[in-house]
């Protein structure tokens, strides 16, 4: 440590006061202007200097805290925004999966309901086409009974006719003898008999032929009917099959623009705040920049003063050098002129030491006067070779800070400009890399949607031409079976005739 003098009592008092203005919640400016610093005291001084410096760091730290207060701020609130985004498109995307999910199963029931309807309609149909047969067939037999019964009373009117014209015949025939006619007539009668029987089981054959070949028909008709019911069906359901796709890939799509609406909507609204947010960090880093030059322009113009009002006291010591200087040099002049005077008293006649003493007098006077203006001459040059000085190092000083404080607010304004296009840059990045995500999941999804419509459609072709195989292979089978039973060439229904004969 540096050793001090001691300190008297107003020292002290000075160090108390000047020690005293932290705890007192005083400043230098203040004490200044109450009057408890003396700037003339140099000890006044060099504490003052401390309390400045003092100052000065405790304003800088105060700065440099609230400088990185707010960068913790600015990433507390980015942190903050990031995160209420990512809960808004986590909400956001599970909604959508609800929706899809609801529709999912709102398809599903819909099916399984159309196939409920369609289960219960085909039942009805059967139904209806089992008691339709049942119907036509009780009417055929309803007919034919009825005209089998027409054919037997028609079969007796004829026997009774036939059997009176032959009695006729037989009654005029007086020659042939009884016992013959009776035989004739036995005989006619057996024949119609068997002729009748005969026709009987024909007609009995033809209407059995004709209801088995209609029933026949029928169950043909039925079997068509059938088969356009199941076609009708299968029609159905694949038709809404396809809308329901088709109303899938509409709400895909809407799920998709609204999730791009929604992540364009993020971005900038991120870019926004992170963009206001490097704007008030360089509006405040402008701000403490102005404020450290006008405190460096202060510091100088305060050192200035200082200088001024010490340069008296320093002009004033070197004048007291020069005169003292001067006083030494008078001193040598006295003494040579005293050793000169002597000197002359030894080699002058007496009768002319007073001329010689007068003359040498008027010699060193104005030797004197000379030296003392000539010193008087320094005196003057240099309290204007130090004012002129002064006033040049304090204009350099000036000047150099001038364009140290140009400097680094040129360089704080390089970095303000190239932060931000530094965030610009990332900015068009994030845009770029957004429209490129889109852009892949879109057409990812229109090539999911164009193969979902084309495994639809080949669902729809084979579903199709696996029922018509199937019908048509039930279509060949009733056929061949109705071959096998003697019906050929099955088309329109027959109805019964009056007659089969």
């Amino acid at each position: 440590m540096r050793h001090t003098q001691p300190l008297d009592a107003g020292r002290w008092a000075n160090v108390a006061i000047m020690f005293g203005l932290r705890s007192s919640g005083g400043s230098y400016e203040k004490m200044r202007s109450e009057g408890y610093l003396d700037l003339e005291n140099p000890f006044c001084a060099q504490v003052t200097k401390q309390i400045q410096d003092h100052e000065q760091e405790s304003e800088l730290r105060e700065q440099m805290s609230g400088y990185k207060r707010m960068r913790r701020q600015h990433q507390k609130q980015l942190i903050a925004l990031e995160n209420k985004l990512k809960a808004e498109m986590d909400e956001h995307r599970l909604k959508l999966q609800k929706e899809v999910e609801t529709q999912a199963n709102n398809a599903y029931i819909e099916l399984e309901k159309l196939a409920k309807r369609h289960m219960v309609h085909m039942e009805k149909e059967l139904k209806t086409t089992s008691a339709d047969e049942k119907k036509f067939q009780q009417q055929i037999m309803v007919q034919q009974k009825k005209e089998l019964t027409t054919f037997l009373d028609n079969q007796k009117k004829q026997y009774k006719l036939c059997k009176e014209k032959i009695k006729e015949e037989m009654n005029e025939d007086h020659s042939t003898p009884k016992k013959e006619k009776q035989e004739r007539l036995s005989k006619h009668k057996e024949n119609m008999q068997h002729s009748q029987a005969e026709e009987e089981a024909l007609l009995l054959g033809q209407q059995r032929v004709f209801y088995e070949r209609n029933c026949r028909s029928f169950k043909r008709k039925v079997m068509q009917k059938k088969h356009e019911f199941e076609q009708e069906q299968i029609r159905e359901e694949l038709n809404k099959k396809k809308t329901q796709k088709e109303m899938e890939h509409a709400m895909l799509i809407r799920h998709d623009e609204s999730t791009q609406e929604l992540e364009q909507r993020q971005l900038k609204s991120l870019q926004k705040l992170r963009m206001d947010l490097i704007r008030l960090q360089h509006q405040t880093e402008l701000e403490n920049q102005i404020e450290y030059n006008n405190r460096r322009e202060r510091e100088l113009h305060r050192k200035h003063v200082l200088e001024l009002r010490q340069q008296p006291k320093n002009l004033k010591s070197l004048e007291l050098q020069i005169k003292k200087q001067f006083q030494d040099t008078c001193k040598v002049q006295t003494k040579q002129y005293k050793a000169l005077r002597h000197h002359q008293m030894e080699v002058t006649p007496k009768s002319e030491h007073k001329a010689v003493l007068k003359a040498l007098k008027e010699e060193q006077t104005r030797k004197l006067a000379i030296l003392a203006e000539q010193y008087e001459q320094s005196i003057n040059e240099m309290m204007a070779s130090q004012a002129l000085r002064l006033d040049e190092a304090q204009e350099a000083e000036c000047q150099a800070l001038r364009q140290q404080l140009q400097q680094e607010m040129e360089l704080l304004n390089a970095y303000q400009s190239k932060i931000k296009m530094q965030t610009e840059a990332q900015h068009d990045r994030e845009q770029q890399k957004l429209e490129q995500k889109v852009s892949l999941r879109r057409a990812h999804l229109e090539q999911k949607i164009e193969e979902e419509l084309v495994s639809l459609q080949k669902e729809r072709t084979d579903r199709i031409k696996h029922l018509l195989e199937r019908q048509e292979r039930e279509g060949d089978s009733f056929d061949m079976e109705s071959m096998r039973l003697g019906f050929r060439n099955l088309g329109a229904l027959e109805y019964p005739k009056d007659d089969y004969r």
